[in-house]
């Protein structure tokens, strides 16, 4: 039977602030390596056996993100589909199991996070495959992961009787919330118990029929959402009436914790981490000898047993311990490593005050290509415009301001009003207020220029779309 694999790509770019945004969440980030999460969550299936090729749930904002992350692999998803609203995670997999059995046959649905970190991907190629046994015989399996401590951030899965002696899988007992120290210390002691990963084998037909069992109103909604999608170039749109009215739960709450199929299979040393704090991440980096995780242009005097990443600037710190600082273009972190998850506070009073730090970064990246502020005031706002090669921005007009162009890397073909001109680079044209206008790279290089923004308003809003090659129109 076929594995497909799901791969969840949702997120609100909280605990992990400020790189991670509301647009621009952990997945997409490159923390611990030269891949992104996403992208190293889809290339440790290339070890698998039987593995087909993934359908990836994700929203609006971020699909060309997760489209254009999964094409720098190599990685051709077989749909990549659009939740109008988060939903959680059980009407995502719903949608995930009717699409993936529309041909007619069965599939293994092997559900993934798209942000965690797993260090032994030869354990998990094992795992995946012993899971998918368990799996094919109708249980719910559920990949759980020996603690290594007492840890009060994740939730536990108690183990019960076993399933069989070869495949390592038992039933589940019970599902527990997050404990407090002393509980978790006795889970810890008593053994029989592991962290909850938030990764899932299942056969799309058995998830199903349970999820009709034990909340039908997600099974009816996720179906009519997918039954009505509409498809967008490389993407399936679900159905927003339908899928709005569809319960927000996690497949813990609708299914997991009220059927009788479930199990886990648990590995000692898979070296899985969910990144849920910077404190997480911390632990899982290559340290000096100091105790020390320096990332980036960082000068540290006197420093201990800390978390310091550069982004962008050079960093200096003296005489610290045990802290996180965490440098972007436009915020800076610093923080005690034990109030670290504390982060998500700053978030919400970011939110509170209508701030832009908690949902996008100075670079703010698009399907054409990015931009990036570099300097701002009264009437105007300097950009750097990166154009990828064979890109091109939608055709529009903006309503109150004027905009110059300086080429500085690349080609431009430029519309501007009823004219089409050529520029290279240290050459310029002016598009006056209201004019319609466009830029394409024609070249095999990124394009690069400065823009010059001028008016009474420069807000991303002030944007009429006529012709779009990604499907965007009005000021959307």
């Amino acid at each position: 039977m076929k594995i497909v694999p799901v791969i969840l790509c949702g997120g609100s770019g909280t605990r992990l602030w400020p790189m991670s945004r509301g647009g621009y969440p952990k997945q997409y980030l490159k923390l611990t390596g030269e891949l992104t999460l996403v992208q190293q969550t889809a290339r440790r299936l290339h070890d698998v056996e039987h593995v087909a090729a993934p359908i990836v749930v994700t929203n609006n904002e971020q699909r060309f993100l997760v489209a254009e992350q999964l094409r720098q692999i190599g990685v051709q998803p077989s749909a990549i589909v659009l939740e109008p609203a988060g939903r959680n995670t059980a009407p995502a997999i719903a949608v995930a199991a009717q699409l993936a059995t529309r041909d007619g046959q069965d599939a293994l649905l092997l559900v993934l996070p798209s942000d965690h970190v797993i260090l032994n991907e030869r354990v998990y190629a094992e795992l995946v495959q012993a899971a998918s046994a368990v799996a094919a015989d109708g249980h719910l399996v559920t990949f759980g992961i020996e603690p290594t401590s007492a840890h009060t951030g994740y939730g536990y899965i108690r183990a019960g009787a076993a399933l069989s002696s070869q495949s390592g899988a038992h039933a589940v007992d019970a599902f527990v919330e997050k404990p407090d120290a002393q509980t978790a210390e006795r889970f810890l002691s008593d053994g029989g118990y592991y962290w909850n990963s938030g990764m899932f084998m299942l056969k799309a037909s058995t998830y199903l029929a349970e999820l009709t069992r034990h909340a039908p109103d997600i099974a009816e909604t996720s179906a009519l959402a997918l039954d009505d999608a509409k498809c967008d170039n490389d993407f399936i749109r679900l159905d927003a009436s339908a899928f709005m009215r569809c319960p927000n739960v996690s497949v813990d709450y609708a299914v997991m914790e009220k059927t009788d199929r479930a199990a886990v299979i648990a590995a000692a040393d898979l070296g899985w981490n969910d990144i849920g704090s910077w404190s997480a991440l911390a632990e899982i980096a290559d340290t000096d000898d100091a105790g020390n995780a320096v990332i980036g242009d960082v000068l540290a005097e006197g420093v201990t047993n800390s978390y310091v990443r550069a982004e962008h600037r050079m960093v200096a710190a003296i005489g610290l311990d045990n802290v996180v600082i965490v440098e972007t273009a436009d915020a800076v972190l610093v923080a005690h490593r034990d109030r670290a998850q504390d982060v998500k506070k700053i978030v919400e009073r970011l939110n509170a005050s209508g701030r832009h730090e908690s949902v996008t970064h100075r670079r703010v990246v698009r399907p054409w290509g990015s931009y990036e502020g570099i300097d701002q005031g009264d009437r105007f706002q300097v950009k750097r415009i990166v154009v990828n090669p064979a890109a091109q921005l939608s055709l529009q007009m903006h309503h109150h301001r004027a905009e110059h162009w300086i080429v500085v890397k690349g080609t431009a073909i430029v519309t501007n009003g009823d004219n089409e001109i050529i520029l290279s680079e240290n050459q310029s044209t002016y598009i006056p207020l209201g004019v319609t206008h466009r830029l394409r790279n024609p070249g095999r290089i990124p394009l690069e220029l400065i823009e010059v923004q001028s008016g009474s308003y420069l807000g991303e809003d002030d944007i009429v779309r006529f012709e779009d090659t990604y499907g965007r129109v009005g000021n959307n």
